[in-house]
Order: structure tokens, then sequence, then C-alpha cells
């Protein structure tokens, strides 16, 4: 199988041009056997997109527009998502693994009680996300990614990397950050930092981590004040 490395972490992606593969176009995701496999699926406007216990196995969904998308207990597995616009999607209570979404907008999505296992996010727009419980069982990579104001409350990231993102205002709730790699990014407008224990940064960074501390404690300095 392909992979890239970010890093320290190398991320398995999903190979849909090997030899002898075909995928077949499909005009729908939903499947009443509750698999839909080998498939390409792409160049739609839909209003709502709702899936529950289904699994999407090997295959390519392009250029696909969703007003409302929602995922319940859905299982992608060798799934990769290209120039999609998903916004305000709701993904909970499933399993990711090998998926890539690459290009897409997916602002103002919540991702809710699911594990992630070699996840790839490449320039993607996901400012205003939620992240709650999520669990990354294998690499996760955010790279070249829009997060502004996107928040994780109670995710286990440890061995993630986020690479060249805006991280303007991310929000890092408690939760299991260890190993978390934040080098290449300015953190200086992060929110949260007091739940970033044993995260890896470059030295260069410690300045920002300090300035985004402050910021978030509010202080005050002496020297601001009257001298009256």
């Amino acid at each position: 199988m392909d992979s890239i490395s970010f890093g320290r972490v190398a991320v398995t992606l999903p190979n849909l041009d090997e030899p002898g593969l075909y995928l077949s176009h499909v005009t729908t995701l939903d499947s009443a056997r509750g698999i839909v496999q080998d498939f390409q699926y792409g160049d739609a406007d839909l209003r709502d997109l709702h899936l529950a216990e289904t699994r999407l196995i090997t295959g390519r969904v392009s250029n696909l527009r969703v007003d409302r998308m929602q995922l319940d207990q859905v299982r992608l597995e060798s799934v990769e998502f290209d120039s999609c616009d998903l916004a305000a999607a709701r993904i909970a209570d499933s399993k990711l693994s090998r998926v890539v979404f690459r290009n897409c907008k997916i602002m103002g999505a919540g991702l809710i009680g699911g594990t992630l296992d070699n996840v790839l996010f490449d320039n993607c727009k996901l400012d205003y996300a939620t992240f709650e419980q999520i669990r990354a069982t294998g690499a996760v990579i955010f790279s070249k990614c829009a997060l502004t104001e996107a928040s994780f409350t109670g995710c286990d990231l440890g061995g993630a990397v986020l690479d060249t993102c805006n991280l303007r205002q991310t929000e890092f709730g408690r939760g299991k950050y260890q190993g978390l790699d934040l080098r290449g990014n300015d953190l200086t407008a992060l929110r949260g930092v007091a739940n970033l224990g044993k995260v890896l940064i470059d030295r260069a960074q410690q300045a920002e981590l300090a300035e985004a501390l402050v910021t978030e404690l509010d202080v005050t300095f002496a020297d601001n004040l009257d001298d009256r």
C-alpha cells in the first residue's frame, strides 16, 4: 500500500489505482445490503445525505456537494474524498481507516465519538469544526489545513501530526495529546495551551506557546499600569 511520511509518522493511503482494481460508478452511497464496495461516486449536488450502519469500502468520492451530511456508525475503509464540499457534516460513532480528505471544505463539521486509523486531511478547510471523543488508533495527519476556531475535546491524539496548518484560535480541551506533533505551525493563537502536555515542538516554538499562554491567562503587565 502507498504511504507518505510527515516527520516521524507515516500514514497509509488507499491504493485506488492498483492494477486489476476496477471502480464502478454508482448513483448513490446508500445500499440495502449496507455495503458499497469498489465504487466511484461524485459530481453531485445534494440537499441531504444520511448513512447509518453502512460500510464504504475501496472507493473514491469526488466533486460532491452536500448541504447536510450525517454519518452514524459508518465504517469507511480505503476511501478518498477529493474536492468535496461537506460543510456542516456530522460523523458520529464511526470508524475511518485508510481515508483521505483532499481539497475538501468541511467547515463547521462535527466528528464525535469515533476512531481514526491512517487518516489524512490534506489542504482542507476545517474552520469551526468540532472533534469530540475522537481516538487516533493509527496515524492521523492534518496537512496544510485551515483549523480556525476548531476545537478538540476529550480526544486521544497521541502520535497525530498537524503540519503547516492555520491554528488561529484553535482550542484544545482536556484530552490525551502526548506525542502530538505541532512542529511547523504558528502556535501564538492557540487556546487551551495548558492541556498540551508532552506534545512535540521545535525549540523556536517555545516563545509562541508562551505568548499563547499569556494571552489565555489575560495577565496584566506592570509597566502598563499608571504609576500613581
